[in-house]
Formats: structure tokens, C-alpha cells, sequence
């Protein structure tokens, strides 16, 4: 080899070398996530052991928001991890679980705890009462108003005929004083100072408007007969009362009856806490005759002065704002509310927003029927401009302009929808155990919708039908509305399988031929116990039916045919009743009963008939029996459905 081919050789070599470093170099690079002095992508890197404890201790504390309540999938997905390891996980504590089932906030949590993962409650912003909020009114703009009043007590304690004593003490002329009962309000003036009273209907099934007057209210009179004394719906009254925080007058009704007892009245409500004055307490109590008039006087002194201690006060210069006390839809004029401004002065022309419903104020006519430009607080108006009819019990407020006006209503309407859903949610959860009994036959479902001529009645209906629910039956009110009745409703009661209830509406001409045509039931009142009745009768038609036995007739067996295909076939006389086709038989011998089961067939000579009765002969055949013998003793009964 030569000198050239050596030198040449050695070059080779030590190229060779070189790339077997490189490529040393480079293998250990990647090992480590290097190459080239910089870090790799997708490559794993070697940890300082300090940085790994850095990493752990980052990844352990983990914390997450929960609603109140959510399924094992929406906490799964909230953990970042399979809803399937959670299953397993409760499965081997012993708790099945499946991935849609729901679960309250504490047991989330538990759960959580479980993968050491932190919970914090969500915090719900209720959305309307945000918008309702006020800021602190300025007192030093606030000027004293007249106090608004509602007469609480029981049936035919006197509440009607002490409002309409009231309103003929403070109305000399009898016509102005002619007011329609669906304002629902009205205003008295007694030494130059204005007391605003609202009628409140006093029967058991418009609690809910009662609670509504009390709410909207500063003083309730309790109208106690003083022949009566304290009943059901006077305890009721008393409880709205204070549950709402408002001043209890008691009015002792009918002292002029010869039975009358103020005492005993003074010593029932006592035990309520509603001292007497005069027995060292703060109620106060007023004799009082809705008949003659007497003590009207000094109760209408009474309420002024109880609303002199009470300090009423509200800015009037200010927009307005108050409650929807009762809405109906006027053929003649649209949506019309009654409302009772709080606070402010409310302006025709002002813009309106009660609830879901917006407008502008057309018009506004007070309790004597005339037309007014404006209404102060605590002044009763019935208002015209409105878009649709808002629910009772509404808040309105006067927003600047039109786009705040369709603006609040927006947000009640997509509030009440995403309420809706909540408490659709809610009831299909609470009425899992439900469905199963229903399913399982042991409970019925009556479907109901209501309509009616004011939104009041509506919930009264509505408050004494869902009281009718028993251990058999659940009723079930799909839908109430204000309005005659639609074709939609009808619809609406096809689809659900309902009864249509209408209160002092009728239905259309469209609604009228579609229920023919879709067997919709629709029940027509005036008079709410009437409602409540049949509805309490539809429901015993759905309960199961009871059966006792009618017996029908007794025969003696007096010789044996035999029959091929047939079988044996007891000729029989009728001894006494009918012997009918599809009867049962009881069979008896030597006082022994030997069978009992269907009649196969009642024959006279040849024929099947129907029925055969005392005095004659008959063939009788028995399901599954043969072994009849001669003077075996025959008794066929029925089985009869007994009125519940």
C-alpha cells in the first residue's frame, strides 16, 4: 500500500469515526428531548426533581363550581375526567348510580372529595330581582300617603256588607259610588284624609288573592262575627297577615245580634296574639254592625289612626311604580289592569312594563269610573295600553322610554321560560316515584286546563282543584289562562288528554267545532263549587271501581244431558230470579259448595238465550265443571259497580 493509499485509508477512517460520534451524540440528544442544543416538540424531557415537585403540587389543588344540583355526566365533565370512573368508583362504595341521574350539590361535593378535587358553590343571581332592585329613596323627599286597607275573615262573617257599610258612610251621592266589582279597589275619605281599600275576596279558594291583598297592603281588617268567633278561614287570615307584616284591626261584625259575644271573640283571638287594648295588648279591637251602620265611624278613626303610628310615607315625584292587582282581556278595550301605585305618580303617556307585558298608558279610569290624567301612591287605577294582560300580583314599573319598557319584558319572558324548564325539570324528578305507581296502575292522572274571565279566578280554580289530589288520583293543571277558550287550548287538551274548564267564558265558534270533532271534554261555570263538584265526580269515575255481588236467581238441577263436544249439561228448573247469559254460578250440594266459576252457556230446549226466569226450565252449562249431580243447588249472581 503505498503512501498515498495509506493517508487516504486513514481519512476514511476518521470520517467514519466522526459520524459514529455524531450519530452517539445525536441518539442521546433525543434521549434527553435535545437535538442541536435545543429543546424538541412532542419529545418527553428529563425533570430537575425540583421542578416535578413544583408540577405536583400545581396539579393538586384543583377546585371547581357546582350548581345546585347536576347529573354524574355534567360533575364528570366539570372533574375533566369519564363519567364511567365516577360510576365504578360509587359502584364499589356500594352506591349505584347512572350517568344521567341527578345529584344535589352536598353529594357532588362528597364526590369530588373523593378524587381530591375542590368544590365551590355557584352563586345564582336571581336575574328579576336584580332588574326590581332600588336604590335607598332619598327621605327627605317623601311625603305621607293614605294608607291602603284589605278586609280579611271567614265566610259570611261580614266582609262584604261591612265594605259596602264603609262605602255608603262615605258616599252621599249613591251613583258615584257605583263601582264595578272588577276594579277591585277603592277610595273613602274621612276628615279630609283618604283611606284606599282593596276587595279582597273573602272565600277559601282565593287564598292566593288573599295573600296577594296582604301583601300589597299596610293594615288588614279581621272581620270577626261576634256571634261566630274565630273560624278556619279567620286563623288562615291571621296567618297571611303576619306572615306579610302587616297591622291586624280586628272588626267584631254583628254586635247587634242578640247572640252576640265580644268577650268570647276578645278571648279566641287572644290565644293567636292579638291582645285587646284593653286587656293590655296593642290590637286593636272595633264593635262594629255592617247592618245599622254603628261603629262605622270609629273603625274608619281607628285604621287613620293606626296609619298615623305607622308613618306611611313615598316620594310622589318620581316614576311610578306598584302591583298588578287584577287584569282581564275587555272585548272592547284590550288588556285591562287594576293596579295600585306604590310609589311615584303615574301619567297618562307614561311608558309601562308589568311582568311580560309592555305598553304605553292610553288611559286610566279610578274607582268611581271617571277618567283621570294622573294617580299619586297608594292610589287604585284601572289602566288601558297595555300589550297583553299581565299575571295579579305583577310588579309595574314606569321605565324613561319604550325600549326599557320592551326591554324589562324581555327579560321576564326569558326568565320565565328558563323557570319553566327548571320546575318541568324539577317535577320529573320529584314524580319518578310517581310515574312508577302510575305505571304500575296504582295512580291515575287527571289533566286539567283552566280559563277564565280574570287572572284571580284562574288561580282560585286552579288553588281548590289541586286540593282534590288523593292517594288514587293526582290532578294535574297543564294550563291556565285569562281569555275565552281558543282552538289551541283545545288542541292543547287533545294532546294531553284533559278536560277544559271555563269560568265565566265561553268557548269560540273554531274551539266549539274542534272539541266536537276531537271529543274534548269542555265544562262551563259560573259558580266555583260547582267546578270543584264535578271535577271531584270525574275523578271517582277514574278511581278503581268497587264491585259487590247482586245475587239474581236460584236453580235446582233435576236430570243430567250428555253432550259430545259439549260436555255435561244440567237441565235446572228456576226456582226464584232470573237466570241471564254470563252470569256467575255458585254450585252447591248437601249445603257443600262444590264449584263456583262462569256459566258457560244457558240453553232453553235447543237455543242459547239470554235470559231465563223463575218458573221455567234451562240447560246450564259450567265452564270447566262436569261433575254435576241431580238436586245440586244452583245460585247465579253478578258482579255490580257500587257509586263511589
Amino acid at each position: 500500500m503505498t503512501a498515498k493509499e495509506q493517508e487516504k485509508h486513514r481519512d476514511e477512517q476518521e470520517k467514519r469515526r466522526q459520524n459514529q460520534d455524531k450519530k452517539r451524540k445525536d441518539n442521546y440528544s433525543d434521549a434527553d428531548g435535545f437535538r442541536g442544543g435545543k429543546a424538541v416538540k412532542g419529545v418527553k424531557q428529563l425533570e430537575r426533581p425540583q421542578e416535578k415537585q413544583a408540577v405536583k403540587e400545581e396539579e393538586k389543588i384543583k377546585v371547581i363550581t357546582l350548581p345546585e344540583s347536576l347529573t354524574i355526566k355534567e360533575l364528570a365533565e366539570k372533574m375533566k375526567m369519564q363519567p364511567s370512573v365516577i360510576v365504578k368508583k360509587l359502584f364499589l362504595k356500594g352506591t349505584i348510580v347512572t350517568v344521567n341521574q341527578e345529584v344535589t350539590y352536598e353529594v357532588a361535593e362528597e364526590i369530588a372529595m373523593e378524587f381530591e378535587v375542590l368544590c365551590e358553590k355557584e352563586v345564582v343571581v336571581d336575574v328579576i330581582e336584580e332588574l326590581l332592585k332600588e336604590d335607598e329613596e332619598d327621605t327627605s323627599l317623601m311625603t305621607s300617603r293614605p294608607p291602603v286597607i284589605c278586609v280579611m275573615g271567614h265566610v259570611d262573617h261580614g266582609k262584604t256588607s261591612l265594605l259596602d257599610a264603609i262605602r255608603k258612610t262615605n258616599v252621599t251621592d249613591r251613583e258615584a259610588g257605583g263601582i264595578t266589582q272588577h276594579i277591585g279597589a277603592y277610595v273613602v275619605t274621612i276628615n279630609g284624609q283618604k283611606i284606599t281599600f282593596l276587595d279582597t275576596p273573602g272565600h277559601e279558594a282565593f287564598t292566593a288573592m288573599r295573600m296577594r291583598g296582604a301583601n300589597a297592603t299596610d293594615i288588614a281588617i279581621l272581620v270577626v262575627a261576634a256571634d261566630d268567633g274565630v273560624m278556619p278561614q279567620t286563623i288562615e287570615a291571621i296567618n297571611h297577615a303576619k306572615a306579610a307584616g302587616i297591622e291586624i284591626i280586628v272588626a267584631v261584625n254583628k254586635i247587634d245580634k242578640p247572640s252576640a259575644n265580644i268577650d268570647k271573640v276578645k278571648q279566641e283571638l287572644a290565644e293567636y296574639e292579638l291582645i285587646p287594648e284593653d286587656w293590655g295588648g296593642s290590637t286593636v279591637f272595633a264593635p262594629v254592625s255592617a247592618k245599622s251602620g254603628e261603629g262605622i265611624e270609629q273603625l274608619l278613626e281607628m285604621i287613620l289612626l293606626t296609619a298615623d303610628i305607622l308613618e306611611l310615607k313615598a316620594n310622589a315625584k318620581r316614576k311610578a311604580r306598584g302591583l298588578v292587582i287584577e287584569a282581564e282581556l275587555d272585548k272592547g278595550r284590550g288588556p285591562v289592569a287594576t293596579v295600585l301605585v306604590q310609589k311615584g305618580t303615574l301619567k297618562v303617556g307614561d311608558f309601562i312594563a308589568a311582568g311580560s307585558c309592555h305598553g304605553k298608558v292610553r288611559a286610566m279610569i279610578d274607582d268611581k269610573g271617571k277618567r283621570v290624567k294622573e294617580a299619586g301612591p297608594s292610589t287604585p287605577v284601572e289602566i288601558l295600553g297595555l300589550g297583553d294582560v299581565p299575571a295579579a300580583g305583577d310588579i309595574f314599573v314606569a321605565p324613561e322610554n319604550d325600549k326599557e319598557a320592551r326591554s324589562f319584558a324581555a327579560t321576564f319572558i326569558s326568565q320565565g321560560r328558563v323557570k319553566m324548564l327548571d320546575d318541568t325539570k324539577a317535577k320529573m324528578l320529584s314524580l319518578d316515584d310517581l310515574f312508577t305507581q302510575i305505571q304500575a296502575g296504582n295512580l291515575k292522572e287527571l289533566s286539567i286546563i283552566i280559563k277564565a274571565d280574570v287572572q284571580g279566578s284562574v288561580e282560585a280554580v286552579k288553588e281548590s282543584l289541586l286540593k282534590l289530589t288523593n292517594d288514587e288520583v293526582v290532578v294535574k293543571v297543564i294550563h291556565g289562562g285569562v281569555g275565552a277558550i281558543n282552538e289551541s287550548d283545545v288542541i292543547l287538551a287533545s294532546a294531553s288528554n284533559a278536560i277544559i274548564i271555563g269560568f265565566n267564558v265561553r268557548p269560540d265558534a273554531t274551539a266549539k267545532a274542534t272539541a266536537e270533532t276531537e271529543g274534548v271534554d269542555v265544562r262551563l261555570y259560573n259558580v266555583i263549587y260547582k267546578a270543584i263538584e264535578d271535577v271531584e265526580a270525574a275523578m271517582k269515575g277514574m278511581l278503581d271501581p268497587v264491585f259487590e255481588e247482586k245475587v239474581l236467581g236460584h236453580g235446582e238441577v233435576r236430570q243430567i244431558f250428555k253432550a259430545s263436544g259439549i260436555g255435561n249439561i244440567a237441565g235446572s228448573y228456576v226456582l226464584d230470579g232470573i237466570f241471564q247469559r254470563g252470569c256467575s254460578v255458585r254450585i252447591t250440594r248437601e249445603g257443600e259448595q262444590i264449584f263456583e266459576g262462569p256459566l258457560a252457556s244457558l240453553k232453553r230446549f235447543k237455543d242459547d238465550v239470554k235470559e231465563v226466569k223463575a218458573g221455567f226450565e234451562c240447560g246450564l252449562v259450567f265452564d270447566g265443571f262436569n261433575d254435576i249431580q241431580e238436586l245440586d243447588q244452583v245460585e247465579a249472581y253478578t258482579m255490580v259497580e257500587v257509586p263511589r
